[in-house]
This record gives structure tokens, C-alpha cells and sequence, in this order.
């Protein structure tokens, strides 16, 4: 019997399955996500080996808008309770491990509605700004897990639901080690490389 894992990117799942901001995305969906994947004809017959979802803890410390000087509370915002009450869910879903990285405030960004109209000169209001926020350490677990999981042999199929070109280079490393790639994109475009590089395409 084939074994298979089902690597899920947190922050493109999210995106394809929420309903706006008023609906984020609840653990029900991740499990229904994995029974249509477990429910699919090439899977059948095979074993589930775990799921590993990967996200970002939200931030919850507060910075200081440099123009107004008002206090940005992040640790209020409801998207700090929705991550929550999401993360507690997925931990209640059989066989699924999370892999949490963290995400990192780098300052203040202009908005890019400021640099479309042509001008010699700019008037910039506190609205105007917008924090810089990158994520950090999910990539790389993802990556990380692709390879562990081909190179010790513990499954046979790896499932990776993602839209992010950069994991071309892991899909390739495991496809030379044997494992086969199926790539679960929800109907998103991808590139060319992804498909090339994928052994199928599950939706």
C-alpha cells in the first residue's frame, strides 16, 4: 500500500477558501479540503501518512504610525482570533501536524495608489502609510518536510497545495528521489514551471 502526505501552504489555502473578511477560513474547511483529497480516485486504496499545514502566528505587539504617532495595536485586530480559534481546530483534525513560523514587522510602506498618479511632488498623510509585514520560516518548512519525506522514504506521494513557484525547485528534488508530486492549486494559475514539474494536477 502507498503511503501519502498532504502539505497544505496556510496563507494560499486561505485566500482560495475563505469568503471575505467577515468569513475566514475555518478548520471545517481544511477537513473538508482533505476528504475531497483523500476521497480521489488515485488516492483510494492508499494510506494516509499525516498532514502538515503551515502558517504564521499573527503578530500581536504594537507600533507607533511615525506620522500621527497613534498606536497600532496588531494584538487587537480580529484577524488575531480568527488565527486562533483556527489554529485550535486544526489541532483537533486527525494526523495533522502544524508548522507554525512567525511574522516580522519591518517598518512602514507607502500605499501604491500614491505612485500611480504622475507628480513632481508627493503630500503624505498618516492614512497614507501602511506596515511592512513579511513572513518568516514557512518556506523553508515546507521545503525542509518535502525533502525529509522523500529522502527517508515515508511516503510515496506527496500532495502540495500551493500556488508559490518558489517550491519548483523542492518538487523537482523530490520527483529525482523518486516521489511522486501531485500538485493541488484550487483552481488557481499557476506557472508553467509548477505544472512541468508536477506529476499531476488534482484540481
Amino acid at each position: 500500500m502507498k503511503n501519502y502526505a498532504i502539505l497544505i501552504d496556510g496563507g494560499f489555502i486561505k485566500r482560495k477558501l475563505s469568503k471575505g473578511p467577515k468569513s475566514p477560513m475555518q478548520a471545517s474547511d481544511i477537513q473538508n479540503f482533505v476528504d475531497s483529497i483523500k476521497n480521489h480516485e488515485l488516492l483510494l486504496g492508499s494510506n494516509l501518512y499525516r498532514i502538515y499545514y503551515y502558517d504564521s502566528q499573527p503578530l500581536k505587539n504594537s507600533e507607533k504610525n511615525p506620522l500621527s504617532q497613534e498606536i497600532l495595536d496588531f494584538g487587537s485586530h480580529p484577524v488575531v482570533q480568527s488565527a486562533e480559534a483556527l489554529f485550535k481546530g486544526l489541532s483537533n483534525i486527525p494526523f495533522l501536524a502544524l508548522r507554525i513560523g512567525e511574522l516580522s514587522f519591518n517598518g512602514w510602506d507607502l500605499k501604491p495608489r500614491l505612485l500611480k498618479t504622475p507628480s513632481q511632488s508627493l503630500t503624505i498623510t498618516p492614512a497614507d502609510l501602511r506596515p511592512s509585514i513579511t513572513q518568516k520560516g514557512v518556506d523553508v518548512r515546507i521545503g525542509m518536510d518535502m525533502a525529509a519525506l522523500s529522502l527517508k522514504k515515508q511516503v510515496d506521494i506527496i500532495v502540495l497545495a500551493t500556488g508559490d513557484s518558489d517550491f519548483v525547485p523542492a518538487m523537482k528534488f523530490v520527483r529525482r528521489e523518486g516521489t511522486n508530486l501531485f500538485l493541488a492549486k484550487l483552481g488557481h494559475k499557476v506557472k508553467e514551471s509548477m505544472i512541468l514539474h508536477s506529476d499531476y494536477l488534482l484540481n
